[in-house]
């Protein structure tokens, strides 16, 4: 055997080497960030049952609430915002500006459903009304479960992104176009808060 097919076999076997080493870095960023578009669905399919019980709580309340009307409009306004945030960020859950935009329509939503029950709050009757316990108390579990979906997402979200900076990954994340994933998460302290909804 010759030097030169010595060589040639053995720059053929580090490429054929570096080559399943990149693949493997690749396979593993795309299950990483399939897992974390998936958990961001577990959102999106809660946030889409919330979405569905607001309108029947807001009907419910309009009845004795004859007097805010702005308060329940607002209500109305905030939800569609957010369905329409949630819509675009399920589009394509790896934009973080559209997680962002999210998580700030959501926002205003929680803050609108909250004056809703503080204003409720002043109808005795609507406090006792058998549809407006259900809707809350379906809301309260949907809120929870918004909790524990936004929490998978952000521990998937987390998984990817520091496998992709890490080093080598970081050097193939960028040249296979894996980028940085938007966490779900609430800058201002005070919209930490979970909209109150119980009559109790």
């Amino acid at each position: 055997m010759s030097i030169a097919l010595i060589i040639l076999l053995v720059l053929l076997a580090v490429v054929v080497v570096l080559a399943l080493w990149a693949t493997g870095i690749y396979n593993s960023l795309v299950t990483l960030r399939n897992r974390f578009k998936n958990a961001f669905a577990q959102i999106d399919v809660q946030l889409k049952r919330r979405y569905d019980l607001i309108p029947n709580l807001v009907e419910v309340a309009k009845g004795y609430m004859k007097h805010e009307s702005s308060t329940l409009e607002a209500v109305i306004k905030a939800r569609n915002i957010a369905l329409a945030a949630s819509q675009s960020a399920a589009a394509n859950p790896a934009d973080g500006n559209a997680v962002k935009g999210l998580v700030s329509a959501e926002t205003g939503l929680s803050g609108a459903l909250s004056r809703l029950m503080v204003v409720s709050e002043q109808y005795p009757d609507l406090k006792a009304n058998q549809n407006m316990l259900q809707l809350t108390e379906e809301l309260t579990s949907t809120e929870n479960k918004v909790s524990f979906a936004r929490q998978a997402y952000n521990d998937s979200v987390m998984t990817y992104n520091t496998t992709r900076e890490t080093f080598p990954n970081v050097i193939f994340a960028g040249m296979f176009g894996f980028l940085p994933a938007e966490l779900f998460k609430i800058e201002d302290p005070t919209e930490r808060n979970a909209p109150k909804v119980s009559f109790t």
